[in-house]
C-alpha cells in the first residue's frame, strides 16, 4: 500500500498545479496533485495542504470549491491565487473583481511578521496572475503583504497556521518562491524531509515483497531508464521472480536490442528474455495514421505479446504463475492520461500505451513502482540503485518507439528511414557534449514530401523534422538553442546519407502549447 501525500496539492486546475507538487518534492518533502472533488479519504491523511490557482472565477456556478475537510481537520493551510480565494470566500471573507488586474510580475511589499515570510526581504519580486482578488478578510486573519496596487497578496491566520498568496510561489519568475515554500513546509507545518531515494527505495522494495508473494513478475524492459530503474528495484525485492522480456516491435532505435542485451544480461545478471514480433505490431498498424489508435493497438499487442510469453514460461518452467506485469509508469503518464480513479479530474492530452492503451481483459494484475514520481526523481533512485549514468541519464524513449515519430502510417521503410536520420542526431548532439545539457533529442518523419535539388536533378524527398528540447519535469519543455553550426552538421549529414530525405527542419516549440512527442 502506497504511502500517503504529506502534503496534498489540491488541484483547482492551473497549469502550474504540477509544478506545485515538484517544487515540494524539490524540497524532499512527498506531495501529491489531488483533484478539489477527490472523494475525502484520499486528502484525510495528509499532513499540510496547498490550493492551487485555478483559471474559474469564485462566483461561477460551477466553481471549484474548497473540500471540506481542509477546514475541519485543522491542519497547515496555504493558499494560492484561486486557493487564497477559495479561502477567503469559505471563512467569511469577500472576493469581488480586481479593479487593477494583475498578470506578471509584481512587486508586493511585505506589512507583518509571520513564519511564512521568515528571512524574506521586504520586497518581494513575484508573478501574478489575476482578475479577481480578496477585498475583505475573513475573521482572525491579517494583511501580512501587499501589492503596488494596494491589492492583498498576502494574508495569514498564523495561531491556526492558515496562509494565503495572491502570486505563484511554484513559478521561477518569483525569486523568494522556494524559500516561502520552505518556511511553509518547515516554519509553520514542521515537516520531516524525509523523501529522498534512499528512503524510497526502502520503502517500496519491502511494498514490493508484500505485494508480490511468491508470484512471479514480467517486465517489458527496454533499456530507457523508466523501465531500467523498476528492473533494478524489482530485482532487489524478488531476485529471480523477476523475469524481463525484451521485445522487438520492429520500431527500435539503431543498435538498441543489441545495447540492452549486453547492458542488463551480461552485466547486471538479470533474466531476460528476447521476443521478435515486428511482424505482428507492423500487421496491426497497417493502414493505421491516428496517433491515439496507433498507441492503443501497440499497448494492446504487447500485452499479448507478454501473455504468450507468461504462458510458454510457466509450461515450460514450473513454478508459480506470473501474476503481474511491471512497468515504468511515471507520474506525468498519470497525469497526461487522466485515467481512472484520482485521475478523471485531468485532462486527457494523449494516452500513454501503458496507462490508457492497456486491453481492458488483460490477465495481469500491474505492478507500477515508479507510478508516482516524477523523471528526475527516477534518476535519482536509478542512482542510487547502482545503474550507469550512460542509463540513467539515456534520453526517454517513448514505449510505441518510432511509430509515433512516423507521422501518418508505418511501413518498414519508413521506418528505416528515420532509425537512420534520429542516429545521426544523437551522434552529433554527443559529438557536441550536448547529450547531458538536453532532455530529449530525435528525428521526426514527416508525412509530407517537397521539391529539392541535388547535384543537377530535381527530387521529390521526405521531410525530417528534428526536436530537442530541455526540461526539468517533463511537464513543461522548452526548445533547445542548438548552435547553428551543429544544426548545419545535422542537417547536412541526414540529406547526404539518409536515401530519399531532401529536407530537415528543427522544432522552436514550448511544451506548452505543444508536447514533446509529435503523436
Amino acid at each position: 500500500m502506497k504511502r500517503p501525500p504529506t502534503v496534498a496539492v489540491i488541484d483547482f486546475g492551473s497549469q502550474t498545479a504540477q509544478l506545485i507538487a515538484r517544487r515540494v518534492r524539490d524540497l524532499d518533502v512527498y506531495s501529491e496533485l489531488i483533484p478539489w472533488n477527490a472523494p475525502e479519504e484520499q486528502l484525510a491523511q495528509a499532513e499540510a495542504y496547498i490550493l492551487s490557482g485555478g483559471p474559474a472565477s469564485i462566483y461561477e456556478a460551477d466553481a471549484p470549491t474548497l473540500p471540506p475537510i481542509v477546514l475541519e481537520s485543522g491542519k497547515p493551510v496555504l493558499g494560492i491565487c484561486y486557493g487564497m480565494q477559495a479561502l477567503a470566500q469559505a471563512l467569511g471573507g469577500h472576493v469581488a473583481p480586481a479593479t487593477a488586474r494583475e498578470f506578471g510580475h509584481t512587486i508586493v511589499e511585505i506589512a507583518g511578521e509571520a513564519p511564512l515570510l521568515s528571512g524574506l526581504p521586504q520586497k518581494l519580486d513575484v508573478w501574478m496572475s489575476h482578475s479577481d482578488h480578496v477585498d475583505r478578510l475573513p475573521p482572525g486573519w491579517t494583511v501580512l503583504g501587499a501589492s503596488h496596487n494596494d491589492n492583498i497578496a498576502i494574508m495569514g491566520d498564523v495561531a491556526r497556521k492558515r496562509y494565503a498568496l495572491q502570486f505563484h510561489p511554484e513559478v521561477q519568475h518569483t525569486r523568494q518562491g522556494m524559500d516561502i515554500l520552505r518556511n511553509f513546509l518547515f516554519n509553520v507545518a514542521e515537516l520531516e524531509a524525509d523523501w529522498t531515494p534512499a528512503n524510497f527505495i526502502e520503502s517500496m522494495t519491502q511494498e514490493i515483497r508484500e505485494g508480490v508473494g511468491d508470484s512471479r513478475v514480467l517486465l517489458g524492459l527496454s533499456g530507457g531508464v523508466d523501465s531500467s530503474v523498476v528492473a533494478a528495484l524489482v530485482h532487489r525485492a524478488i531476485g529471480d521472480q523477476l523475469t524481463c522480456v525484451f521485445v522487438d516491435h520492429g520500431m527500435l532505435r539503431l543498435g538498441e536490442a543489441d545495447e540492452v542485451f549486453k547492458t542488463f544480461q551480461q552485466a547486471h545478471g538479470i533474466h531476460l528474455i528476447g521476443i521478435n514480433a515486428a511482424e505482428l505490431f507492423l500487421e496491426d498498424l497497417k493502414g493505421v495514421t491516428d496517433p491515439e489508435e496507433k498507441r492503443k493497438r501497440i499497448g494492446h499487442r504487447f500485452v499479448r505479446v507478454f501473455e504468450a510469453e507468461a504462458a510458454r514460461l510457466v509450461a515450460e518452467t514450473p513454478g508459480a504463475p506470473y501474476r503481474f506485469l511491471a512497468q515504468g509508469t511515471l507520474y506525468p503518464d498519470v497525469i497526461e492520461s487522466a485515467a481512472t480513479g484520482r485521475e478523471q479530474a485531468a485532462r486527457t492530452i494523449k494516452t500513454h500505451h501503458n496507462v490508457g492503451g492497456l486491453p481492458e481483459d488483460i490477465q495481469f494484475e500491474l505492478l507500477e513502482p515508479l507510478r508516482y514520481l516524477f523523471k528526475d526523481e527516477v534518476r535519482r533512485v536509478g542512482l542510487a540503485l547502482g545503474l550507469p549514468e550512460r542509463i540513467v541519464w539515456r534520453h526517454p524513449f517513448p514505449g510505441p518507439g518510432l511509430a509515433i515519430r512516423i507521422l501518418g502510417e508505418v511501413t518498414w521503410d519508413r521506418l528505416e528511414t528515420l532509425r537512420q536520420a534520429d542516429a545521426i542526431v544523437i551522434q552529433e548532439l554527443e559529438a557536441a557534449s550536448l547529450y547531458r545539457a538536453t532532455s530529449q533529442a530525435f528525428a521526426v518523419l514527416l508525412p509530407v514530401r517537397t521539391v529539392g535539388v541535388m547535384g543537377d536533378y530535381r527530387t521529390y524527398g521526405n521531410v525530417i523534422a528534428i526536436r530537442v528540447v530541455t526540461t526539468d519535469d517533463f511537464m513543461t519543455a522548452d526548445w533547445a538553442r542548438l548552435p547553428d553550426d551543429l544544426l548545419a552538421r545535422m542537417a547536412n549529414r541526414i540529406v547526404n546519407e539518409v536515401e530519399g530525405v531532401n529536407r530537415v527542419v528543427y522544432d522552436i516549440t514550448s511544451k506548452p502549447p505543444a508536447t514533446i512527442e509529435w503523436e
